[in-house]
């Protein structure tokens, strides 16, 4: 392996504290400070704890027990913060899940976890509870109302709009029942008691605190198993890297959701250890965003480059004095140089001191672990690593180290990386390896190279998977759903670079002979998408064809689709 001068060049000190551990130290120097926002309601860290602490007792009450995985299915709300925590305090496991899953995924997801408890919020209740019916054991759904965390006003006109539609879940009929398949409303399970006292959890640096998701080598859909070591780490090596004050006084628009990464790992952990103050929102609207950002001016705004790329267009903030911020942090998926070009003038026209930063990661080390310094930006380039996080570039295939400027795949190595792939040990054996320095590195099997100062540059991924919004869409996946369509023979699907989301996911597909291709046939397949896949990853787009491209084995030439694709918006381009 090649030593750059600039590689983990700092050592910082972790210490042995649980996620938990880390928000109450912040709750018991600053009780007063605002720890989140929440359409205009304010929680201080000592409210907040003491929201945690009372769940957790509620948890206990249930039956959750240390090692015990329970389901998380909610976007950015304040259930979502006590429910994470809570089940860090009593060493628990939340396995976090997108609330916009399909009926399947989330059976899927249950089964997979063996998770017996599910939280969420009412309005996607009929879907969880189907989907936990179907479950190869009982489960529990506690549901949650958003209007319990709004301020009167709102709560008011949430409940007599878009709430009471929802009032009915759970049914009285499943609040009764078997022991074990009961349902539960939030506000009623936080009222529970427990005879006994929870025990706080002491911090074991290889407990598996959280379960996030991603496709790992596949596609398939894996349980990544992250400790409470992996998150404190990410939030002290993101500060110690960003060279700015972050500190109480300072806020955060938390707008990624928490089943996310980076969501989970940046916009919310990392704010909170700290001091700072989140503001939840918990859904993205580029209306709602920029009068976000209007109202509350945060001093540090962290996305995917969808969502910056709105904000170009986002007439409320014209004029509007940016100096406010002081971070602007992108991930998720590549900011390709026109867009970063296009933000930074933004930002400077908006009389904002900043320019756009780029980090890169994997959900496998929580999220970034490689940052573009704060005045040291190369074009192209995604950055140099965090503090004791070590990059390497190899030979695909091999240990093999490459030379500086040398395409290669891209491994780590360093305190946020993942103890492995829940219940695979033949993919967590893929993922993570020991090389010859006798120390165990991540493969992330994207592949990039690096310069002779130790920047970092990414070029694809070596696995085929498409990005959209940030999301990870995984067209084998999507194709195996589509083919089992009644009206369906065959389909590939690809992603189409996209300057709004960053690819959009684009589906040919070969109907049975007698089915006439016609929109009648595109709304009976997403018809039937819509049940298996989640909304995010629909095709936005379906062209038939009377037979798709094959290769010498006879498998679909989904390269082919794509290189008729970029031909074509590279002819576009060439006639505009």
């Amino acid at each position: 392996m090649i030593t750059f001068p600039n590689q983990a060049a700092r050592h910082l000190e972790y210490p042995e504290l649980t996620m938990y551990d880390m928000i109450s130290r912040m709750a018991e120097a600053y009780p007063q400070e605002p720890a989140y926002e929440f359409y205009n309601r304010k929680t201080n860290y000592r409210t907040m704890l003491a929201g945690i602490d009372r769940a957790a007792q509620s948890f206990a009450a249930i039956g959750v027990r240390p090692g015990d995985p329970v389901t998380i299915c909610l976007p950015n709300v304040p259930m979502t913060i006590d429910a994470f925590y809570a089940l860090d305090k009593m060493g628990a496991v939340a396995s976090m899940i997108h609330p916009l899953s399909a009926e399947t995924e989330i059976t899927y997801y249950l089964n997979y976890a063996k998770s017996s408890w599910i939280v969420t919020l009412d309005m996607f209740y009929e879907k969880v509870r189907t989907a936990a019916d179907k479950a190869d054991h009982p489960v529990m759904v506690i549901v949650a109302r958003m209007q319990d965390a709004l301020p009167v006003h709102l709560r008011v006109l949430y409940t007599a709009k878009a709430g009471k539609n929802y009032l009915k879940y759970p049914p009285k009929t499943r609040q009764t029942g078997e022991p074990g398949n009961q349902d539960i409303l939030w506000s009623d399970f936080l009222r529970l008691k427990y005879d006994g006292t929870v025990e706080k959890a002491e911090f074991e640096r290889y407990r598996t605190s959280v379960i996030l998701y991603s496709g790992g080598t596949t596609g398939q859909a894996k349980g990544i198993c992250l400790t409470d070591l992996n998150f404190n780490a990410l939030g002290l090596q993101a500060v110690d890297f960003i060279g700015e004050t972050f500190c109480p006084g300072y806020t955060m628009l938390s707008c990624m959701p928490m089943f996310h990464g980076f969501g989970l790992g940046i916009n919310i952990h990392t704010v909170l250890i700290h001091g700072a103050c989140c503001i939840l929102l918990p859904t993205f609207t580029i209306d709602s965003y920029a009068k976000m950002l209007i109202k509350k001016k945060p001093n540090y705004i962290a996305g995917v480059p969808t969502i910056f790329d709105a904000l170009l267009n986002a007439k409320a903030l014209d004029g509007l004095d940016m100096s406010f911020l002081r971070g602007m942090f992108c991930g998720g998926d590549t900011l390709h140089t026109e867009l970063k070009r296009r933000v930074d003038a933004f930002l400077k026209e908006h009389k904002a001191t900043i320019e756009i930063r780029e980090g890169y990661g994997l959900t496998e080390c929580v999220t970034a672990s490689c940052l573009t310094p704060k005045d040291g930006y190369r074009p192209h380039s995604i950055g140099l690593p965090f503090a004791d996080t070590v990059y390497d570039i190899v030979q695909p295939g091999t240990d093999e180290s490459l030379p500086p400027d040398t395409e290669g795949e891209i491994v780590l190595k360093g305190p946020t990386m993942m103890t492995g792939y829940l219940y695979n040990d033949e993919e967590t054996a893929l993922a993570l390896r020991m090389r010859n320095d006798g120390d165990i590195w991540l493969y992330t099997g994207d592949l990039g190279h690096m310069d002779k100062d130790g920047y970092v540059y990414f070029s694809q991924r070596m696995k085929r998977m498409i990005i959209t919004n940030g999301y990870n869409v995984y067209p084998t996946r999507l194709e195996n759903a589509i083919d089992c369509c009644d009206i369906v023979d065959l389909s590939c699907v690809i992603g189409i670079q996209d300057q709004r989301r960053g690819q959009r996911v684009k589906a040919y597909v070969v109907l049975k002979d007698g089915v006439k291709e016609s929109e009648e046939a595109k709304t009976t397949i997403m018809d039937h998408l819509s049940k298996l896949v989640a909304a995010y990853a629909l095709p936005k787009e379906i062209e038939f064809r009377k037979e798709l491209p094959k290769t010498l084995v006879g498998k679909v030439a989904y390269r082919v689709l794509e290189e008729e694709v970029r031909a074509q918006m590279a002819a576009e381009e060439k006639a505009v």
